[in-house]
Parts: C-alpha cells; sequence; structure tokens
C-alpha cells in the first residue's frame, strides 16, 4: 500500500483549498490540502485518511475510493489507477514477451510509416524497416525509457524531449502499479532513478498518463525535423503490448521525410523483425538491457524512442 500512500500525497498536494471552499491565509504552510481536509471533503474519518496514508489500511471500498478521487479532482487515468492501487487481489500477473506471428505480418503491412510493438517496460519486441532506419541502430530489445533517459547523446533526436518524458514517466506510473511484482520493471525503474535526476524528480511527484495518440517530433541527422502523429493501439488478448504506429499528414514535409528516409537504405529485407532475430514469436525473457543484433534495417524502437539507419550509420540514436 505504500505506492497507494504516495499517490495520495501527491494528489493532495496539488489540490488548490480556495477550489474546494476553503480559505486560506498567508499563515498556511500547508501545499494542497491538509490531511483532515480531505478526510472532512470525502466523507471519512480524519483517522482513517491518516492509516491510507500511512499504509496501514487495506482494502477501501469503492465508495471511498470514488469519494476520494472527487476531492482529489482525479482525472479517468488518475481514477483508475488510484482503484488499481487499492485493490491488490485484483493486480493483474506480469503478462509474457512472445509476439505471434500474425502481429509480425502486421507490422509488415505499415509501409508508409514506422510502426513497432512495445510492451509495458517499453522494450520494443518488433518493428518494421523504416522505423528501425528512423531510430539508426538496432530496435529490437531497445528499451525507449533507457534510450530516452541515459543516453545523453540522444537527447536532441526527440524534438519535444521534456513532454517525452512526461509521457514516460506516466506510462511507468501506470506499469508499476497494474503489475506491482514485476522484477524487472522495478529493476528498470531503479536503473533510471539512478541515472537520472529529471526522471527521480518526475517519478516523486507520482503523476500517470495513457497517451494514446498525439503529436511526436523527431530531429533526424539525415532527414530534418519529422513532425509525425502517433497512434498506440493496445492488442486484444496481448497482455501490456502495444502497437505504435507513426504517419504524417499527407502532403505535409514530414510525408516528404519518411519517403527520404525511406530510400536511405534498399539493401536489407523489408520484413519485420523481433528480438529474437526470427519472424516469428517473440521472446522477452532475457535481459531488458540487451539491443539486439539481429539486421538494422527490419527493426522499430518503442512508443517513444528511436534509432536510426543502417546506410548511411550515425553515433547511436
Amino acid at each position: 500500500m505504500d505506492d497507494l500512500a504516495g499517490f495520495l500525497r501527491t494528489r493532495r498536494s496539488r489540490v488548490d483549498p480556495a477550489a474546494v471552499g476553503i480559505p486560506t491565509d498567508s499563515r498556511r504552510r500547508v501545499e494542497g490540502l491538509r490531511r483532515e481536509e480531505v478526510a472532512h471533503l470525502s466523507g471519512v474519518s480524519v483517522d482513517y485518511y491518516v492509516r491510507l496514508e500511512q499504509g496501514r489500511a487495506t482494502q477501501p471500498s469503492d465508495q471511498v475510493l470514488d469519494a476520494l478521487a472527487r476531492v482529489l479532482a482525479l482525472d479517468e487515468t488518475e481514477r483508475e489507477h488510484l482503484h488499481r492501487l487499492a485493490c491488490q487481489r485484483r493486480r493483474a500477473k506480469v503478462p509474457g514477451g512472445r509476439v505471434r506471428p500474425e502481429l509480425l505480418r502486421v507490422l509488415d503491412l505499415v509501409a508508409d510509416g514506422p510502426a513497432l510493438i512495445t510492451n509495458h517496460r517499453l522494450d520494443v519486441l518488433a518493428a518494421n524497416r523504416l522505423a528501425g532506419l528512423l531510430y539508426g541502430r538496432p530496435v529490437p530489445g531497445l528499451n525507449t525509457a533507457r534510450h530516452l533517459f541515459l543516453e545523453e547523446a540522444e537527447r536532441g533526436f526527440y524534438a519535444d524531449w521534456e513532454t517525452c518524458t512526461l509521457d514516460v514517466v506516466g506510462h511507468l506510473r501506470l506499469a508499476a502499479g497494474k503489475y506491482p511484482e514485476d522484477p524487472r520493471l522495478a529493476s528498470l525503474v531503479g536503473e533510471l532513478a539512478m541515472g537520472s535526476e529529471r526522471f527521480r524528480r518526475l517519478w516523486a511527484r507520482a503523476d500517470v498518463r495513457a497517451r494514446t495518440y498525439g503529436r511526436k517530433a523527431y530531429r533526424h541527422p539525415l532527414v530534418g525535423l519529422l513532425e509525425l502523429h502517433q497512434e498506440n493501439f493496445a492488442l486484444p488478448n496481448e497482455a501490456g503490448m502495444e502497437l505504435v504506429v507513426l504517419s504524417a499528414p499527407p502532403g505535409s514535409p514530414a510525408e516528404d521525410g519518411l519517403r527520404l528516409l525511406a530510400s536511405l537504405d534498399t539493401t536489407g529485407p523489408t520484413g519485420p523483425t523481433d528480438t529474437t532475430g526470427r519472424t516469428g514469436e517473440t521472446d522477452t525473457t532475457g535481459p531488458a538491457n540487451t539491443v539486439g543484433t539481429t539486421n538494422t534495417t527490419n527493426t522499430a524502437d518503442t512508443t517513444d524512442t528511436a534509432d536510426v539507419p543502417a546506410h548511411p550509420t550515425r553515433s547511436p540514436r
């Protein structure tokens, strides 16, 4: 329940007392609401709410959680996260890492834009050729959170680096709430916290985000700025996996840029590549840190991060 306690504390601190009818003056030193104020507005005892924030109360009712969500002004993503943190018995089993061959064929059908399959840890499980050209290095096995936060040389690759970091940390927070017993996810979070001061600050905020679509801009060293649209499709019956597709508006400079990017390498195979180097099932039971050594012309990265082509090459991106 420590995650629930931390989430409640951070949500409480951001609520403006005036917005819920509580007068304030210059003597008030508490950021946001006090514990007793949250308890009063939610209709629970102060003692019970204090025990919630201290991780000593278990299995709060749906009615209590809904009242807290209302007082703390949670959005839908945060509300679901709150219920998930509180209901430990309903937490999902850590999913496996097998990509069905049929999904690899779907990747192969995406010819005009980068496309990849990622898991809840933001490991890239499989990707098409254009995604590999965008990121410029072997993509299967790449973890995009690690790429974003720990590879300083790659920061310029993301035109909206700060926004990307918010999205990635929010995604990992959601994943940690859903799969709290995933040791590889816990190890990844620890590694990122050790290596990135920004990650530590954002993680401490306990913000959650469920990004399903939006603008994604990259600065490619060969074709320039690529302002793309990203769509994330949750894969049915494939827990934690998403198909991520990047596209450019018709007639836009980004569309021209993707065409130029596709023309940079025409010597490699055109099918998708998975983390095992086969056009079949993907196995992610090995270390999440390992970048695959398969042919890079068929591979791509995950929700936010990327590598570049085999011809010509550039510094790891």
